[in-house]
């Protein structure tokens, strides 16, 4: 019999296989979704649909997806500055810095996704045509045997053990905090027309609550990270059966984009699939758990903007707020130049901004109807208080006339 492998030992590694892959959907006109793979030792990076076997160094590895909003090209810059900033301020902090530690590790990725946040706010700021751009931002660092997350918006991150598919991102969403508060079944959340409300995304906002948690990975662990255009369309079971059969990665995302395709595709669809082997890592225990497991990174910062709820397009209160200069890179991340030209050919800031050249109103394209009747409610709530309030004062002036009236006549 082989000895069992030791984690421990100076020869252990652990060796990655990934793929990733995108799709526009069956609905939209251009696909705001994008992705990163990066090997964070190396320097290798994925961000085209491709495939890689990547030993997980010193430094670790880097998997992401984010899902852009806003309407027209605002969803589609945000999705890409998301990834070029959370990347580059990943290689600019951690991947410089002499230390190997997970607790450096995981505030990296909470400074990046921070970073990510304050750039995407103060281009939108900047540029008005993009007021209310954002985008969702699920971030998945692997050093040594643990999975780090940060979670930001929707967008998921699964782990398929044994056969069985387990979340292990909380959505910051609305459909969430019902299923939390015992309003709502999964199943039911599954099937609201409010699921795609979202209280939290990259940019809109100047201040974020990053949700940081953690999950030890075993030997044939398979890491799924997607946008919500998969997850809203494609069971667990699904994803675990096409997971269980596949033994090709390629193969694995296009077999889930096509299902979420055939279940009607309405947005855009994202995923990374990342299967975890090698000796640096052991075989799953049954008392092993998988799920969401909450990193305690001392000094969190402030919770920012958890309770204002956002749709697919801006935020019902947009509150931009400029975060300092320093904090603002002075051109746009190279992923996304291409996709600024316009902007770079605006007049000077003392001028009118120029409409551009396909003139599309920021948010009332991808307005969902579950945020036009959250609006329609609160308009009729408001407008209800007012009237029992004027009829109250009526009332009570009424009643006030009358009685005076009734004391200081004199009696026939």
């Amino acid at each position: 019999m082989n000895p069992t492998p030791n984690p421990d030992s100076p020869n252990a590694e652990v060796i990655v296989r990934v793929a990733g892959l995108t799709d526009v959907g069956r609905t939209r006109e251009h696909n705001e979704d994008a992705f990163v793979v990066a090997d964070l030792t190396g320097g290798t990076t994925i961000v085209e649909p491709d495939s890689a076997t990547l030993p997980a160094g010193a430094k670790g590895s880097l998997f992401m997806v984010a899902d852009g909003m806003g309407g027209a090209a605002a969803g589609e810059i945000a999705s890409a500055m998301a990834v070029d900033i959370v990347l580059g301020e990943l290689r600019a902090t951690w991947v410089a810095a002499k230390t190997t530690d997970a607790e450096v590790f995981v505030r990296a990725i909470k400074d990046a996704t921070k970073a990510a946040n304050a750039q995407i706010n103060a281009f939108a700021t900047q540029h008005p045509e993009y007021r209310g751009m954002g985008t969702t931002a699920t971030i998945a660092g692997l050093l040594g045997d643990t999975l780090y997350l940060a979670q930001v918006g929707d967008s998921r991150a699964y782990i398929v053990r044994d056969g069985v598919t387990r979340q292990i991102t909380k959505d910051q969403s609305l459909m969430q905090k019902l299923i939390e508060a015992g309003e709502l079944t999964e199943e039911e959340a599954e099937h609201s027309e409010r699921r795609n409300i979202i209280l939290q995304a990259l940019g809109p906002e100047g201040t974020i609550k990053v949700d940081l948690t953690h999950q030890t990975i075993r030997r044939g662990d398979t890491l799924v990270l997607c946008s919500d255009g998969l997850s809203g369309q494609v069971s667990k079971d699904q994803i675990a059966e096409i997971v269980r059969r596949e033994p090709d990665l390629t193969k694995v995302s296009q077999g889930l984009i096509d299902l979420a395709n055939a279940a009607g595709g309405p947005d855009n669809i994202t995923v990374i699939v990342a299967r975890f082997e090698g000796t640096g890592l052991t075989t799953a225990a049954n008392e092993d758990e998988v799920g969401h497991r909450v990193f305690p990174l001392r000094d969190s910062g402030p919770s920012g903007s958890w309770d204002r709820i956002m749709t697919g397009t801006t935020p019902t209160e947009p509150m931009p707020i400029v975060p300092r200069a320093d904090m603002v890179r002075p051109t746009p991340p190279r992923a996304v130049e291409h996709a600024l030209a316009p902007a770079q050919e605006e007049p000077a800031a003392s001028e009118q901004p120029v409409t551009p050249a396909t003139p599309e109103p920021p948010a009332a394209p991808e307005v969902s109807p579950a945020r036009r009747s959250v609006g329609t409610l609160i308009a009729v709530a408001l407008l209800t208080l007012l009237i029992i309030g004027a009829v109250w004062f009526v009332m009570r002036s009424t009643g006030a006339v009358t009685a005076t009236t009734g004391t200081s006549a004199p009696r026939s």
